[in-house]
This record gives C-alpha cells, structure tokens and sequence, in this order.
C-alpha cells in the first residue's frame, strides 16, 4: 500500500509539468522506474541543484545562477534599449535570433485581474524603478499577442510614455513562408494594419 501511495506522488508531480496529463505521467513515471532509475537520479539531482542555484536577476528578474545575469552584465549590450517579455523562454528565444542587442525585464507573467494577477505579481514596481533611473531610451514591447498580452502591453506603454520614453511594440503579422490563404483573417488584419514601405 506505501508503494502505490510513493508511485501515485511520483505521477502527480510529474503532471504538475505543462501539457503532462495522467497518461503521459504514469508513462514516464514506470519508464523511470522499470528501465532508468540512473536517468531518474540525474534528473531529480538537477532539479534540486536547479532550485537551490537559480534565482532572478536583480536588474532584469530572468533565471540566474547569479546576482546579474549575463546579459545584464555584459558591456556589449545596449543599456538604453529594454525589452520586456513575460517569461524567460520569450527572452531567450528574442536573444537566439541575434537581431536584439539591448537588455531585458521578465515579466514573469501577464496582467490577469480575472486569476488575480496585478501590476504587483508580474513586478511593475521593480520595471518602474529600473525605468526611473533614466539610462533606458526606448522600451520594445515583446508580450504575447493575446488579450492578456495586449493589456499587459497597454499598461506597460503608458507607464513608459508618462516617462517620456519611447514605447514599441513588435511587429506581427504574416510568418515567413505562411501562404495567405491559410493565415487566419486577424493576423492578416494586422499585418495590413502594420505594413511599412517597401
């Protein structure tokens, strides 16, 4: 009975995992246990030296071994451009394609007054009092295109123009390689909306 009660804790904390359900939970639970319990002791090792290394960046609040992530620190970055993003899988994605050289703040979430979630959750206060030292010029607006995304992004841009810096938001529209007549009609909407001379 302590056995069943030991494997059904192991699956319901792997379900606390995104887009695992109890399936795929309970698979990778036995997978574990009948075929790689070397494989589990190196992932439950990572997990805790993870959780007990990694914290935020005091200036741009990404995941960091460190108290200045990398990227703050680096005197190769743009210290008067700033990006703001919702998590830090949005940061390393925009960073990965090499055209964005400024700095960051992570969000770490998006304004949800529905799930509760304010101003103070996603640390509006620590971004205004990065913006209140004057070094940023022109804040890129980098949210997710989704309702909470765009609030999130309309607040932040009046919290930024009160500043008398320069608010952008990122351009989105048609992918590249997308054929128009399979891009839904809001997304080409925008991308109308959006479009810049050739």
């Amino acid at each position: 009975m302590n056995d069943i009660s030991v494997l059904e804790a192991l699956k319901q904390a792997l379900r606390r995992l995104p887009g695992v359900g109890p399936k795929s939970a309970s698979r990778m639970a036995y997978h574990l246990l009948e075929r790689d319990r070397d494989g589990a002791r190196l992932i439950a090792q990572a997990l805790n030296d993870a959780i007990e290394r990694i914290g935020h960046c005091k200036r741009c609040n990404n995941l960091s071994e460190t108290e200045l992530c990398s990227i703050c620190s680096s005197p190769r970055r743009d210290h008067a451009l700033l990006c703001i993003v919702e998590s830090p899988s949005d940061l390393i994605s925009l960073d990965q394609s090499g055209v964005y050289n400024g700095l960051y703040f992570v969000l770490m979430g998006r304004l949800s007054p529905l799930d509760g979630i304010g101003p103070d959750e996603i640390g509006i206060p620590r971004l205004e009092a990065l913006l209140d030292e004057g070094m940023i010029k022109e804040v890129v607006l980098a949210t997710n295109l989704t309702v909470e995304g765009e609030a999130t992004a309309h607040y932040i841009g009046e919290l930024v123009r009160a500043r008398q810096i320069k608010a952008t938001r990122i351009a989105y529209g048609v992918p590249i390689g997308g054929e128009l007549e399979y891009t839904d009609r809001n997304t080409l909407a925008r991308a109308l909306a959006g479009r810049r001379e050739a």
